[in-house]
């Protein structure tokens, strides 16, 4: 499995973004899709997840601002980022799990000033 992120920036506290992440390969075998950030300093943690049955999965620091969705035809899944605050701030990285294991793709850089 690839996957490709894309559409991080820098936007201001109370703008928006929309995340993409576009699997290729063995697709299949994927059994959900989801993202997680790192700021500097913290540990890794999980965003947002959707299964591939739709069932979603939020962190309480975003649940009611971001919303994540998929589109199956173009086998991508799309992370909507809405109120940013600062602390949002970090490398997004997209993540497939299932049959053929855990796959990430690149980080996307999310900056958000204040």
């Amino acid at each position: 499995v690839q996957l490709q992120a894309s559409g991080g920036g820098l936007v201001q506290a109370g703008g928006s973004l929309r995340l993409s992440c576009a699997a290729s390969g063995r697709i299949f075998a994927i059994n959900g899709m989801g993202w997680y950030r790192q700021a500097p300093g913290k540990q890794r943690e999980l965003v947002a997840s959707i299964t591939s049955g739709g069932t979603t999965t939020y962190a309480d620091s975003v649940k009611g601002r971001f919303t994540i969705s998929r589109d199956n035809a173009k086998n991508t899944v799309y992370l909507h980022m809405n109120s940013l605050k600062p602390e949002d701030t970090a490398v997004y990285y997209c993540n497939s799990y299932g049959l053929a294991g855990d796959y990430w793709g690149q980080g996307t850089q999310v900056t958000v000033s204040s």
